[in-house]
């Protein structure tokens, strides 16, 4: 007799490879360089397309260093230096020493830089609202609701140290 443990993981086991399909349909969409020139373009807001997502990142998680900031875009570290260099040329960004740590540079957006994060939003807003227009005002709260508690249990999560439990 099989048992309903077993039953209900090969259930899970089914629910999250699915999960994990949607997840590399979300992330490959997110990431595709035309995806951020359509941003930039709707934002109307004149910025290259490899700076605008850490602009954002620093606006969203500033005051952050180049090393996190790097860590959580995907990119090596020295090309994201260089391009903090090039947002902080812009007037976009500025560089401070951190507050926990006076050897770590940390990158905080600038009013400037708080004024296109701001057009970005407007523009991520309007290209939103196009996409749940067929939706239900229900199903979106819930989309949100469980994104927010799945984003919460995966963002501190070391993966190393679940693979081990």
């Amino acid at each position: 007799m099989v048992s309903i443990k077993s039953v209900q993981d090969t259930h899970i086991s089914g629910q999250i490879r699915i999960l994990h399909g949607a997840l590399i349909d979300i992330v490959s969409a997110m990431n595709r360089p035309q995806r951020d020139e359509a941003m930039v373009r709707e934002a109307g807001i004149s910025l290259d397309r490899a700076l605008f997502p850490l602009l954002v990142g620093i606006e969203r998680r500033g005051p952050i260093g180049v090393v996190d900031l790097a860590d959580r875009v995907g990119r090596d570290y020295t090309t994201v230096s260089r391009q903090v260099a090039k947002l902080e040329s812009l007037g976009l960004v500025a560089r401070q020493a951190s507050a926990a740590d006076r050897r770590v540079r940390e990158a905080v957006v600038t009013p400037k830089g708080k004024i296109m994060t701001d057009a970005v939003d407007l523009a991520r807003d309007r290209i939103g609202r196009a996409i749940f227009a067929s939706w239900d005002d229900r199903d979106v709260g819930e989309l949100v609701r469980l994104m927010r508690k799945f984003a919460d249990a995966v963002k501190d999560d070391d993966p190393a140290e679940t693979a081990e439990s």
